[in-house]
């Protein structure tokens, strides 16, 4: 009994009522930034490939 009591605690206290997001919509968040951030960098790149 004791061990099921100490799942539940392993949050710190004030963490408690912070709801927390999927891990993957973390993952589909963090795939959309990478391809934005290499669109922007890699513009001129992308752009000669269809010229």
């Amino acid at each position: 009994m004791s061990e099921e009591n100490n799942k539940d605690e392993l949050r710190p206290s004030k963490m408690r009522g912070v709801a927390f997001p999927k891990a993957k919509y973390g993952v589909i968040l963090a795939i959309i930034v990478i391809i934005v951030v290499n669109l922007i960098y890699y513009k001129e790149t992308i752009l000669s490939f269809f010229k």
